[in-house]
């Protein structure tokens, strides 16, 4: 009982450390809420609209300007120019005017008619990965689609009747489902890790700046005498309070998405929600362990942003984990955010049983022992050392 008022009082003192510092104000309200809606906005969407394609018709006939006008019609194209040479629209793509070129040459439709197998080429610029991969995507359906036409007009032509001829042009039927994000909405699987990968780069920071402000502030003595000397004690005290903020913060993260754009959610909020609360902790006891083991503001904060940032693509939402090199694949699992992904994908996405999951959860939850080995240097720092920048 004793402890607990003691850990209390470290507590309240460490609400007025943070209501009295604007910078605390910022870091753990206005920064995520900040992010939350740019990303969530950004990607309202789900992809992007209206892509720029430059256009060269050589050709210029009834058949190529349709092919260009289905084109258009496409949601992640737009045609905003039609040249009348390829170097013209090779030099806007490389000024950044357009994202790609759809070539039509000179005699086209004849040799098409004919039967002779003519070329369309179509240009990307790979400086824009996702654009361009989006108008690669619609020029190449554009001109099989294109290809297609022209075949069963010519089968027409021949006698063959409609199911004939579409029995020729696809002789094997194809259907596409995307399981869990059937709109291929790149919001669903981004902002359910980049948001989360973020807050937990924030709690990190902002862990280690509140410990190292004790010392800059040469109140690390009197923080710790508050507990007489009992190092968990006193770090408990002081970051359960930032603790409840981060955790209305991910609570806020949670409602957005599954409340308000209801993403996919097939396991039900509470495997979310336990998720959210294990983030939170293991990220600040990861930064209590950086406060430990480097003795510099500049080089914890450092690692700390390092760590949070190569979270971000290293736990495999953006790339995949077993295209990274062996020695990458080993050190993905270094990173709390790997498990936090793959506990989402299970959960939110597949809605697989917590039997499947458990041990995502443990491996998390493995990051809450990090601050143990450098609690007794943590204190002798907080003790003896002098600030340092």
């Amino acid at each position: 009982m004793q402890k607990l008022r003691k850990i209390l009082a470290v507590a309240k003192r460490e609400i007025f450390r943070l209501t009295s510092r604007p910078l605390y104000l910022f870091s753990m309200i206005l920064a995520p809420l900040f992010s939350y809606i740019f990303f969530t906005t950004l990607m309202a969407d789900g992809l992007p609209n209206d892509l720029p394609i430059g256009v060269v018709d050589e050709d210029n006939t009834s058949v190529t300007r349709q092919i260009i006008r289905n084109l258009d019609a496409f949601q992640q194209s737009k045609i905003v120019e039609q040249y009348s040479s390829f170097a013209e629209a090779r030099k806007a793509m490389q000024q950044g005017k357009i994202y790609a070129v759809y070539y039509i040459p000179q005699g086209t439709t004849q040799l098409a008619l004919a039967s002779k197998q003519p070329t369309i080429s179509f240009y990307t610029s790979a400086t824009f990965l996702i654009p361009a991969s989006l108008e690669y995507r619609d020029m190449k359906m554009m001109s099989e689609y294109a290809a297609g036409a022209i075949t069963r007009s010519t089968l027409y032509a021949k006698g063959y009747t409609e199911s004939q001829a579409m029995a020729m042009l696809q002789p094997i039927k194809m259907e596409m489902h995307a399981i869990n994000n059937p709109s291929l909405n790149y919001s669903i699987y981004l902002s359910n890790c980049l948001l989360p990968a973020i807050l937990s780069l924030l709690i990190m920071q902002v862990t280690i700046f509140s410990i190292y402000s004790e010392l800059k502030e040469e109140t690390s003595k009197e923080w710790l005498a508050m507990t007489d000397n009992d190092v968990y004690a006193a770090i408990f005290g002081k970051l359960f309070p930032q603790f409840i903020v981060w955790l209305l913060m991910g609570f806020a993260y949670l409602v957005l998405l599954y409340g308000y754009f209801h993403f996919p959610l097939h396991s039900g909020l509470l495997p979310m929600v336990i998720l959210m609360v294990t983030l939170v902790i293991v990220s600040q006891a990861f930064a209590v362990f950086l406060c430990g083991a480097v003795p510099s503001l500049r080089w914890a904060l450092s690692l700390a942003t390092l760590w949070g940032v190569l979270s971000i693509p290293i736990s495999g939402f953006s790339f995949p984990k077993m295209a990274f090199p062996p020695a990458l694949q080993g050190a993905s699992y270094l990173f709390p955010m790997r498990y936090y992904f793959l506990v989402y994908v299970d959960q939110a996405l597949n809605g697989r049983p917590f039997g499947y999951t458990w041990i995502y959860y443990a491996l998390l939850c493995a990051f809450l022992l990090l601050p143990i080995v450098v609690m007794r240097r943590l204190k002798k720092f907080l003790l003896e050392y002098h600030y340092q920048i």
